[in-house]
């Protein structure tokens, strides 16, 4: 019996975030093999149970980065960042007027300032857009859907509400320069652990907030032992759990350095990568 984690993003889903009949059908196949397998990913629990119930894919799940873990519906784990932490990364992120989103056990919130920053960084020349199709700099810069997320004005709004929890901040960081300085300063706060999925953002979780330890919680759960675990994705997010997984994969659309440290390399996200993955390395 293998436990398999499987990155969303880049990895499961394709460019045009759909999952493809042939990855759908090497899960189930797996499952029905006795195998585990456990979607791991940046995105918040709701919207990954969403998107597999829409698929008709019944999975256990590990949100915002392997910070609340599911078996079955219950949750077996949650990582969550310190208040005195919220509030520090909160205040430098308004003070730089950057756009970001946080993901808590109450739902996603995001400041009311979200359009005004985003409209900012994109009159002052500094963003780094240019290479973008119209389709994928309206995916990054639009508006968040208000019955999705919540609003506030100031950190403390969030940070000060006893029955709130925050297991992640997704920043939307388009001045590549910015990127850079603002991971810089995170990597300096003790307690906390930042990443990224993409081009264009940074995640921040507590230091014990990622992946690695996501699939670790599982495997534990299930009694797996860490050689009988597998892990497929694409990026830096992805990286410790690709590191802690008995067989690593990597989709061949994946970020270089991710490609260069696993133990395999699969077909892309658009060319059913993970399918292929799971027919190769799991499947009998």
């Amino acid at each position: 019996m293998k436990l398999i984690a499987i990155d969303l993003d880049g990895t499961l889903l394709s460019t045009s975030l759909t999952i493809s009949e042939r990855n759908k059908a090497a899960i189930q196949k797996a499952q029905e093999q006795g195998h585990i397998v456990m979607i791991c990913s940046g995105r918040a629990p709701e919207d990954i149970i969403g998107i597999l119930k829409e698929a008709k894919l019944d999975c256990h799940v590990a949100g915002s980065n392997g910070t609340a873990v599911y078996a079955a519906g219950k949750l077996l784990k949650v990582i969550s960042i310190e208040k005195e932490d919220i509030n520090t990364i909160g205040s430098l992120l308004d003070e730089e007027e950057v756009p970001y989103r946080i993901y808590s056990n109450q739902g996603i919130f995001t400041p009311d300032s979200w359009v005004d920053s985003i409209s900012k960084v994109l009159e002052s020349g500094r963003a780094n857009v240019v290479d973008l199709t119209e389709e994928q700099r309206k995916k990054i810069t639009e508006q968040p859907k208000k019955e999705n997320i919540q609003l506030f004005t100031h950190i403390r709004d969030v940070a000060d509400r006893e029955d709130i929890t925050v297991q992640k901040f997704f920043i939307l960081t388009l001045d590549l320069d910015q990127k850079e300085k603002l991971s810089e300063i995170f990597k300096n706060i003790d307690g906390i652990n930042v990443t990224s999925s993409g081009t264009f953002n940074l995640e921040v979780m507590n230091k014990e907030g990622h992946k690695g330890n996501g699939l670790k919680t599982a495997a534990a759960h299930f009694g797996v032992s860490m050689k009988d675990t597998v892990a497929i994705g694409d990026n830096f997010n992805d990286l410790p759990m690709l590191k802690a997984a008995g067989i690593s994969i990597a989709m061949d659309n994946g970020d270089p350095h991710i490609k260069e440290i696993c133990d395999y390399i699969t077909a892309s996200n658009d060319e059913d990568g993970v399918g292929q993955a799971i027919e190769k390395h799991v499947l009998t």
